[in-house]
């Protein structure tokens, strides 16, 4: 699709959103198109420029239902191994502001009055914050990326494994040109990704943003294999073993746990 009416991209909770975020809004603008993040409510008419392309994005990856079957809309689809998601997930909780993770700042009934950060924060070990985790945000994470659809021909999926190891930016090259890019739009995309990678333009963590460094503690890929406690992981995988499977990440709901080292 040549000069696509809609570039879209979709992450999720802990997938690589803040650096989805930094690159496509400096694509948009050097594409010179209005950059919008969207909602499952977003009508057309907020989104919709006169002429030319616009740049849309959603942190959850819930657009809104009309844009998904349109034929000038393509949307690129980041999703990350449930594990790491987990890992990440929370440690980040235990320290993040109220700024775009209000959730984690709100008191809770059901937490005697506590709230989110403050009960994770009060837990014995990193075991049981491990499992609050895994009940709480990431089972809407996980659900999240479940509900996708990964048939529609218009999405473009990859994965944050990918992304982190592309390191001469041929795959994120090629994901642009699916989203309908071309010529100097791709350079200049690859460019802007490596400039936002943490291979790349931020892998010295001075050169990075505060909140940055508040997301990143270590941004590589299969942590699980040493961080995850095996008790954890057990648990793990006879709740959302099945989860593993059905996103390409494991072929057997429990067979995994044999690569596990001593975490």
């Amino acid at each position: 699709m040549t000069e696509p009416r809609f570039v879209c991209v979709g992450t999720h909770h802990k997938t690589g959103t803040l650096w989805m975020r930094a690159v496509f809004r400096r694509l948009a603008g050097a594409m010179k198109a209005p950059y919008h993040v969207v909602y499952p409510v977003t009508g057309p008419g907020k989104v919709r420029p006169a002429d030319g392309p616009a740049v849309l994005a959603s942190w959850s990856s819930r657009f809104p239902a009309w844009l998904h079957d349109r034929p000038d809309a393509r949307i690129l689809h980041v999703i990350r191994d449930p594990r790491d998601v987990l890992l990440s997930g929370m440690r980040y909780h235990r320290h993040a502001g109220e700024k775009g993770e209000r959730f984690l700042h709100v008191p809770r009934d059901d937490l005697g009055g506590l709230t989110y950060q403050q009960h994770l924060n009060g837990l014995p070990d990193d075991a049981a914050r491990l499992r609050f985790e895994m009940a709480e945000k990431h089972a809407e994470t996980l659900a999240q990326m479940l509900a996708w659809d990964y048939a529609n021909p218009r999405h473009v999926e990859t994965r944050y494994e990918d992304l982190r190891h592309d390191t001469e930016m041929r795959h994120f090259s090629h994901c642009l040109r699916r989203l309908g890019l071309e010529g100097d739009a791709v350079e200049v995309g690859a460019a802007i990704f490596w400039s936002h990678a943490l291979f790349g333009g931020k892998a010295d963590p001075a050169d990075r943003v505060a909140r940055v460094n508040a997301h990143v503690a270590h941004g590589g890929t299969a942590q699980w294999r040493t961080r995850l406690p095996r008790p954890v992981a057990e648990d793990y995988a006879e709740r959302h073993g099945d989860a593993l499977v059905a996103l390409g990440y494991e072929d057997h709901p429990t067979r995994w746990l044999e690569a596990l080292d001593a975490a």
